[in-house]
């Protein structure tokens, strides 16, 4: 009786979490386009970099900082700005343009003073807000996560970002939408609350930060065509280098070590073969 008891209260917690499970909203899945980085062969487009640095440049970096990322990055190998003719990459004349367009804060080594001054190659990219009290004060209370590692930290990687960028529609008829949240399908949220339509809530969730592009927002220097998907593409291929730079590098290492390995594995066994040919086993 005891088991039997146990078994139907163990059922009963099951079907309650099921109900509760299909009640819950739930993104939709990330679109998959092809990433020329795809695969153990696969590398950094280098132009979709360059393109989709600008686009975090002139519109991300106004509300998200990229702490952990150093101009000098750039031009490091594999990096949007590689030239191979300036192997230190604080030496790159391009790095150190796009890096003296940027003001950073530093303190007046004579007065003491806060003041602002060019960045260098050396410098890391600065933040929109001095403070995280100010981030928030300018976004509604919500606080713009730091973009470093965002590709990484995210389930779905650059899928999830592209999809997320280019994935704003219209809050489907039956959908109470906050005050300053925006309805996005690819984000994750329960919408049951706010559904008044009929049927199951739909897929998705409410995020705070507005459609950050727009056709032609961004002007691309190669002449590409500056649609929303193009940025929301190339910004997400931008965001997923930034967080693992050395990712060519660490596949050419990986390529190299699986030759090696099969070479030795080869003389191995030629070895083996000619040890132990007139030994008795």
């Amino acid at each position: 009786m005891l088991r039997k008891a146990i078994a139907l209260a163990a059922l009963g917690l099951a079907l309650v979490a099921g109900q509760a499970a299909a009640a819950s909203g739930h993104p939709e899945e990330p679109k998959q386009p092809a990433w020329s980085f795809e695969g153990p062969m696969g590398k950094f487009d280098k132009a979709q970099l360059q393109r989709g640095y600008k686009v975090y440049r002139e519109v991300c970096a106004a509300c998200h900082a990229m702490h952990l990322v150093s101009f000098r990055n750039l031009g490091q190998k594999g990096g949007p700005f590689y030239d191979a003719e300036f192997r230190n990459p604080n030496d790159n004349p391009y790095v150190k343009a796009l890096a003296a367009d940027i003001q950073v804060p530093d303190i007046d080594s004579e007065t003491g003073d806060t003041i602002q001054r060019a960045a260098t190659p050396a410098d890391r990219f600065p933040s929109p807000f001095a403070n995280e009290a100010a981030a928030r004060g300018s976004n509604g209370g919500a606080l713009p996560p730091d973009l470093s590692v965002i590709a990484k930290a995210r389930t779905g990687g650059p899928d999830y970002l592209y999809s997320l960028l280019s994935g704003y529609h219209t809050p489907p008829a039956g959908l109470e939408v906050p005050p300053g949240q925006f309805y996005n399908p690819y984000m994750p949220g329960d919408l049951t609350a706010f559904w008044k339509g009929k049927g199951h809530a739909p897929a998705g969730g409410f995020i705070a930060m507005p459609p950050p592009l727009a056709d032609g927002k961004v002007t691309f220097d190669d002449g590409a065509k500056s649609t929303v998907d193009q940025q929301a593409k190339d910004v997400a291929a931008f965001l997923y280098w930034a967080a693992e730079p050395k990712m060519e590098e660490r596949k050419e290492f990986g390529l190299g070590a699986m030759i090696y390995l099969l070479l030795f594995s080869i003389i191995l066994w030629f070895s083996y073969r000619k040890i132990w040919k007139n030994v008795g086993h």
